[in-house]
């Protein structure tokens, strides 16, 4: 990962390409900042209120680690739509993009005139990237969607609740929906891209959150119900196997995963209990997980506290038999792993001082993507924007 903050980072991928972001929250932004650690010159166009900004933690009012996280590779400009003059800015500026990415409801971009019918003629190349909860085209286009609503109308709740064998409702601990349609998003930019430099022309793009979780959902979990009449339930046995769970080491956690006859052998020869692989369950011709996974994570937890982490690491990678330690985030930055690809480094922010920065996850041979601006203050570029704006500096 390049050095964050530099401006002389080698160009990205997506060197030449710009993008207007108008999103709010983490969704739209955090798509807008992928385009933008790819290269794309990403301006930020956000209201004195964005909710991003929002929180406790902070050095610098605004600058909350959701927007650390979510606003590098961008500049921003602070414009009230409100404001009849200010919004005539923020059209000019769309007027400059490849890119707008959004997630306003339908009706309030109407009423700005930046939805797709208003602003296609004057800018035919623009690829307009909409994000909502539900489809446009549904009888619940016009609803509030939070990630949690998307878990539950998404079926993930349902999986996460037949997966622990409880009725409660259980809500994934993570943004899960923002940041999978945040990465439809990414992708269904590109695309547009793709069409764009061929045709000369753009497109709509519209990216509904439920839409694409269920989606997401399905490709393992529609099981039975792919058939037609249906052939099973829904639901993929091995993730909804209620033994799939991490198992206790003499120090800590770890995901043990042996799969076949010999790899149970090998794990219990290594922890000095060869008299075990003479279970039925695990000396056929092959593991039945589905049947029996609780009975043999059972099985499991009678030997993994004898060795350490470390120790299981060292066998499980003797025999191929895939192991992965329960990594703490409070222990991510120490972690070798994570040091050594970068994925957590200190950098310097002009205003917040030392900040761990996330890395990258992708690698590219020719045009590495790279951090070239730090999250910017609220409104930091605002003059520099419309001063460029009034040149016709931007102008395509």
């Amino acid at each position: 990962m390049e050095s964050a903050g530099t401006t002389d980072a080698p160009d990205g991928p997506l060197a030449g390409v710009r993008v207007i972001d108008m999103a709010t929250v983490v969704m739209g932004p955090y798509a807008a900042q992928i385009l933008g650690d790819l290269g794309a010159d990403v301006i930020k166009v956000e209201a004195p209120n964005d909710t991003v900004r929002t929180g406790v933690l902070h050095r610098t009012p605004g600058m909350t680690p959701l927007n650390l996280n979510v606003n590098r590779n961008k500049r921003s400009v602070r414009l009230d739509l409100k404001n009849e003059s200010e919004r005539s800015m923020a059209l000019e500026l769309i007027g400059t993009a490849d890119v707008l990415i959004t997630n306003m409801r339908v009706d309030a971009l109407r009423r700005l005139g930046m939805d797709y019918d208003s602003l296609a003629p004057d800018n035919p190349r623009l690829v307009h990237v909409h994000a909502q909860g539900f489809r446009s085209d549904s009888d619940r286009a016009g609803l509030a969607a939070y990630d949690e609503t998307v878990q539950a109308a998404s079926g993930l709740i349902d999986l996460a609740e037949r997966a622990r064998g409880i009725q409660a409702p259980v809500v994934l601990p993570s943004i899960f929906g923002d940041k999978v349609a945040a990465l439809t998003m990414v992708y269904a930019a590109l695309a547009a891209l793709v069409h764009q430099r061929a045709t000369g022309r753009g497109q709509r793009v519209e990216v509904p959150m439920v839409d694409t979780l269920l989606a997401f959902n399905l490709v393992e979990h529609l099981q039975g119900r792919v058939f037609e009449p249906p052939m099973g339930p829904t639901g993929f046995p091995p993730s909804l196997n209620k033994g799939h769970r991490a198992h206790p080491t003499a120090d800590g956690l770890a995901m043990v995963i042996p799969y076949t006859p010999r790899n149970f052998r090998d794990l219990f020869t290594a922890a000095g209990r060869p008299d075990l692989a003479e279970d039925p369950r695990v000396n056929g011709e092959f593991i039945d997980s589905t049947r029996d996974g609780e009975a043999l994570a059972g099985l499991l937890e009678t030997v993994t506290p004898r060795l350490t982490t470390a120790e299981w690491a060292e066998v499980c990678a003797r025999h191929s038999i895939p192991f992965g330690p329960v990594l703490r985030l409070d222990d991510a930055a120490e972690d070798a792993y994570v040091r050594e690809g970068q994925l957590l480094d200190v950098a310097e922010h002009p205003s917040e001082g030392a900040y761990r920065v996330i890395g990258i996850p992708t690698a590219f041979s020719a045009t590495p993507a790279s951090v070239r601006r730090h999250a910017p203050l609220p409104g930091q570029h605002t003059a520099e924007v419309l001063g460029e704006l009034a040149r016709g500096e931007v102008r395509r």
